[in-house]
């Protein structure tokens, strides 16, 4: 099942649809709202822990339907509590990063992204005046379904709602350059695009062997599958776990591969199109536009 949050035109209200993509064709993709459905609503987050309850009266709405293509899509998530990254998690990755004198992390490394850069999988992603380095990374997105802590392995995927595609924009100049920390140049306004939708868990049949592409004005920069993670999704949710209490619709960015612009100094210009699409998703298409 693919939920996602959108507006039927720029003024209208948010509402919850169902999206369903003929043949996997993700310009015939259409939506069809669910948010009269008993106990769906318009939020999301609130529905996370029921999804399961919900599914065949979801399945089964025929409220309005609208082409994907004709309506505004929201990021999946309204308000999560936290958005947190982890560095260096693909092996192609860190050596890169390896190579341009950064030492591979001895265990999980994790960030905040401050959930207020949040936008959408169409919105523009602003340059900032203060930095020249603005950087991509497609990573898978795990959206928590359920409040849990402390979570075994063996039960990590059990706490998972669904997967969303990410693109984790970097100011490089900021990160442990500006700031000592990585969450300043992980957290500029717009730089945390989410969707299209949200994607269940039941219809991924391996999350640890997805395709992901990323393409900068139609050139490819990172194409890599999700099986090159040194520390897979359900690690990180055990890890993350025995600290913290993960809260539904709490949002994990789960690694980069390589292609990065930074090895190479390939940073994204005003006027790019930095498209990332991964197996099964969906894809986001966001602009590069001036701060002014």
């Amino acid at each position: 099942m693919k939920i996602a949050r959108f507006r039927a035109s720029a003024d209208s209200p948010v509402r919850l649809g169902r999206v369903d993509v003929p043949d996997g064709d993700l310009a015939a993709a259409r939506v069809t709202d669910v948010s009269d459905v008993p106990g769906v609503g318009t939020s999301l987050r609130a529905i996370l822990p029921s999804l399961d309850d919900l599914r065949d009266a979801v399945l089964a709405a025929d409220g309005p339907p609208y082409a994907v293509a004709d309506v505004v899509l929201e990021a999946p998530v309204d308000d999560p509590q936290k958005y947190l990254g982890i560095g260096m998690n693909y092996k192609e990755h860190a050596e890169e990063a390896r190579q341009a004198g950064i030492p591979i992390p001895t265990s999980q490394l994790w960030f905040n992204k401050q959930v207020s850069c949040i936008v959408g999988p169409r919105a523009d992603v602003v340059k900032p005046d203060v930095s020249d380095e603005l950087d991509y990374e497609i990573e898978l997105g795990v959206v928590i379904g359920r409040r849990c802590k402390d979570v075994d392995v063996r039960d990590a995927r059990s706490v998972i709602a669904g997967y969303v595609v990410a693109n984790d924009v970097s100011v490089r100049d900021w990160l442990m350059k500006l700031s000592p920390t990585f969450t300043l140049g992980k957290s500029f306004d717009t730089h945390g695009p989410l969707g299209p939708w949200l994607t269940t868990d039941d219809e991924i049949d391996d999350p640890l062997d997805l395709s992901m592409r990323l393409t900068v004005n139609g050139e490819v920069r990172q194409d890599w599958r999700t099986n090159d993670m040194i520390y897979d999704v359900y690690e990180q949710i055990a890890y993350l776990s025995q600290v913290m209490t993960l809260m539904p619709g709490d949002v994990l960015a789960t690694g980069t591969p390589s292609g990065i612009g930074a090895p190479t100094g390939r940073f994204l210009k005003v006027g790019d199109v930095v498209r990332a699409e991964i197996e099964g998703l969906g894809a986001l298409e966001n602009r590069v536009v001036a701060a002014s």
